[in-house]
């Protein structure tokens, strides 16, 4: 079966790719310690780099099978990993989850991500629907879908653990973008 998204996605600013195990030291160092950024994220900031390594071990497996294609996000003419953004593959729908480094915050990076990501995906003749999901009180990733042209669905109750925050399920919003 062909893969929907390309192996890359290029914006005015950004150069979305595969990852690769060498990235790891640069995650780590950039965010996947950060207990701000990973704040509303599904997993707990990571405690070393063999974390990160585990991670992106697993990433770069993910590309094999097809099922979840999880991007590195690099700024133009830089191969320095800023971010992720993660494609799951759900039939006729994709679901997307994204992260950025703190320093990178503000810059209008992640809804460009996001939108690039969905173009990929609507273009595709498979898929009909982009979706995401964000933590009702993550103001910034709202922000972010609604910039890349998402519209709000909806509250879904108690349905995303964010062990950051709290070990029960949080309510969340979703968000999403069609054709």
């Amino acid at each position: 079966m062909a893969r929907p998204l390309p192996d890359t996605l290029q914006t005015a600013r950004l150069h979305l790719r595969a990852p690769v195990r060498a990235d790891a030291g640069v995650l780590f160092q950039s965010y996947t310690q950060d207990p701000k950024v990973c704040r509303f994220m599904i997993w707990t900031p990571h405690a070393s780099e063999d974390d990160t390594r585990k991670f992106l071990a697993s990433c770069v497996d993910a590309w094999a099978d097809g099922q979840r294609l999880p991007y590195v996000i690099t700024e133009s003419g830089s191969d320095a990993a800023i971010g992720m953004i993660e494609a799951r593959m759900l039939g006729t729908a994709v679901d997307i989850g994204y992260v950025l480094a703190r320093s990178h915050w503000g810059k209008g990076f992640m809804p460009e991500a996001i939108e690039a990501l969905a173009a990929a995906a609507l273009a595709s003749p498979g898929i009909f629907r982009v979706h995401a999901t964000c933590d009702t009180q993550n103001i910034a990733s709202q922000r972010a879908l609604e910039k890349a042209g998402f519209l709000h669905e909806g509250r879904l109750e108690r349905y995303t653990v964010h062990p950051n925050i709290s070990p029960e399920p949080r309510a969340c919003f979703m968000y999403a973008k069609c054709r």
